[in-house]
């Protein structure tokens, strides 16, 4: 088992994050079948990793106690045969949701409060493993053309004043386009039906309610900057 070089910035933790993400979200969607295969319950206790290059790997787990890096959930084989494949798939990808977690907090033991809390927030940007098995959540996420937003959206340009929203006849190509952006607070589907506003620093979107923002306030607003952008300028 390939075991990651230590990570110590925000930054290099957060990229091994990812990368044994991609790994378990391959394992467990294009390349199912052959993880499905690999399971085999008549083996010892298996278990599921992501490496730091975008592989993933079913092996035993690692002998040295304790090991180099938190270990994944044991003997995800053994319920292969005893449920439905898709819920099997999912159970498995709650707990490889976990490990990430276990592994990115262990690499940042050393990291302060804001840096912690920087790292959960990058983190929490993408989607789950299980939200993505479950298709709950794309893969990623979408970006927005701030040229075509839907009704209810808000954004503003360098000059300060806010972005129209387009015309009646071109609402729907526009709804069905942004079907997919998430909040980038609680997750939730874009809804053509909601205010949302866009950060002129990171540019991702959010509902108003999640920001606390309402239409009449985001009028007044020169330059909106969301919550985690707002912590990044005053961290010292």
């Amino acid at each position: 088992m390939v075991m990651a070089a230590t990570a110590r910035t925000v930054e290099e933790i957060f990229k091994d994050y990812t990368a044994r993400r991609a790994g378990l979200v391959r394992a467990l969607t294009d390349d199912s079948d052959e993880f499905y295969a690999q399971c085999d319950p008549e083996k010892e206790n298996l278990c599921l990793y992501g490496h730091p290059n975008e592989r993933w790997e079913v092996t035993l787990p690692a002998d040295e106690v304790p090991p180099e890096l938190p270990e994944p959930v044991l003997g995800i084989n053994f319920a292969r045969d005893g449920m439905n494949r898709n819920d099997w798939l999912s159970l498995i990808a709650v707990h490889g949701d976990s490990w990430l977690l276990s592994v990115a907090f262990y690499l940042g033991a050393r990291l302060n409060r804001n840096d912690r809390k920087r790292l959960f927030s990058m983190i929490n940007d993408h989607p789950t493993v299980f939200e993505v098995v479950t298709d709950r959540k794309p893969r990623e996420k979408p970006s927005i053309d701030s040229g075509s937003k839907s009704r209810g959206s808000t954004k503003r340009s360098s000059d300060g004043q806010v972005r129209s929203n387009p015309k009646q006849e071109n609402y729907h190509a526009a709804e069905d386009e942004h079907t997919d952006t998430l909040c980038g607070s609680c997750g939730g589907n874009y809804n053509a039906d909601e205010f949302w506003i866009g950060c002129d620093i990171c540019e991702r979107w959010f509902h108003g309610k999640c920001v606390k923002i309402t239409p009449a306030k985001a009028e007044t607003i020169k330059q909106y900057k969301c919550p985690s952008c707002c912590i990044k300028r005053n961290r010292p």
